[in-house]
């Protein structure tokens, strides 16, 4: 039997949850979901649908909205949008096992409802509209779909099919991909394909997925490597992947990594601080996990976006979880690396997480009590579980510009309440 799949968007997840929740039509109202408090360059995460049928685009600057029009203004509330996302999942399980559901996004969830068609004795569409319609009278959430016969199909039903018919329902299988979206554009629609792969493409003469399917295999894997493959098989609208095989998945080699956008310009020393919140947030999760680290990385954006990033990276002779041998190591090649007088407005930072914790002895190295480091590191950990992220903290997250006091207050890098 051929798969069956649904992809179910909420339609401007963060801005009609604002509009139900003040009793408002997101068809209706100009509204946008953004702090405010960061200035006219502050991006909105949502725009209501009637401010995008304006041609507004989502995600646009405060400074990108036209004059004349003036949206309540909502400052995003992470916890509550979490909340609604898991009431409307709670939603999909009346109707479709976990066991048949992939959560992709906040506002997006994958269902197999391929042995659920007997079940209710209903076509694909209607089984759609029925979970759609439960969603809406019970969240005032409005949704759209995706059908297809494979995960991919499926996405792009959703991403571009959905948007060009009445029921915004789309339904894509392999000979329906090939007669009617071979020669969509741009490619930067098709899901995977962003601007970067796409300027590729274009460079090798390929400007839609009817060209890609007919060009020179050696040549794409020439250019792409490996990830030619996945190319070539969303040209002929194949995707192997099913969700089982995603559920099943167990990722071997892995990292963990944190990054923050300032708020403002930080000079070297005042970074300094931020970079040291963030190896401690790092390694009290690398501890947590029971897990040492074999290679960090960090990189140092400014604020002129003309200045070539920092970026440095820093294999191990040892696998650790201290947090003095690592902030030691990172400040060492932060203050070698970094531009003395460049304002800094973006950090990231990054362990490598060791597939052994085996430690060998060093002769020359810096003797450094790791085993107390680690115990610290323990008691920290229990503390913040039990009252929250604030209730002990490092000295340096009481100074003058220091972030941790207030990032544990977000979610996402986003107000919480």
């Amino acid at each position: 039997m051929n798969k069956v799949y649904l992809c179910i968007d909420l339609k401007t997840f963060y801005a009609s949850v604002e509009c139900v929740l003040r009793g408002l039509d997101p068809f209706k109202t100009d509204l946008v979901v953004a702090d405010s408090t960061r200035g006219k360059g502050t991006i909105c995460l949502a725009i209501s649908p009637k401010m995008k049928e304006r041609g507004i685009k989502n995600r646009c600057r405060f400074y990108e909205i036209p004059e004349g029009i003036n949206p309540i203004v909502a400052m995003p509330r992470m916890k509550k949008y979490i909340e609604y996302s898991a009431w409307i999942y709670s939603i999909y399980l009346k109707y479709v096992s976990k066991e048949d559901i992939h959560v992709y996004s906040i506002d997006e969830c994958f269902l197999d409802i391929t042995s659920y068609l007997k079940l209710y004795k209903k076509e694909p569409i209607d089984i759609a509209k029925m979970i759609i319609n439960d969603v809406y009278k019970t969240t005032g959430i409005t949704a759209t779909a995706g059908i297809g016969t494979n995960l991919y199909l499926t996405k792009i039903a959703l991403d571009i099919t959905a948007k060009h018919v009445e029921s915004h329902i789309g339904y894509l299988d392999e000979e329906k991909y090939k007669e009617e979206l071979w020669h969509h554009k741009p490619l930067t629609d098709f899901w995977q394909v962003g601007r970067g792969i796409s300027k590729r493409l274009n460079n090798m003469g390929i400007n839609d997925m009817y060209d890609l399917a007919h060009f020179d295999e050696d040549k794409l894997y020439k250019e792409f490597g490996v990830n030619a493959k996945l190319l070539i098989d969303h040209s002929w609208g194949i995707e192997p992947c099913t969700i089982t095989d995603i559920k099943n998945y167990k990722r071997l080699d892995h990292s963990i990594s944190n990054s923050q956008v300032l708020f403002h310009d930080y000079d070297k020393t005042s970074a300094r601080k931020v970079l040291t919140e963030m190896v401690d947030s790092l390694v009290l999760q690398l501890v947590s996990m029971k897990k040492k680290t074999d290679q960090v990385f960090f990189y140092i954006g400014y604020s002129n976006d003309k200045e070539t990033s920092t970026k440095v990276n820093r294999k191990l002779n040892n696998p650790t979880s201290s947090f003095t041998k690592i902030l030691n190591l990172i400040l060492s090649d932060y203050s070698t690396n970094t531009k003395a007088n460049s304002f800094i407005r973006r950090i990231g930072i990054s362990f490598h997480i060791a597939n052994k914790n085996i430690v060998q002895d060093d002769l020359f190295s810096e003797k450094i009590d790791e085993q107390g480091d680690t115990k610290l590191e323990e008691v920290m950990i229990n503390i913040k579980n039990k009252y929250g992220k604030n209730s002990i903290l490092r000295a340096v997250s009481y100074t003058e510009n220091a972030t941790a006091r207030s990032r544990n207050k977000l979610i996402g890098g986003h107000n919480a309440e």
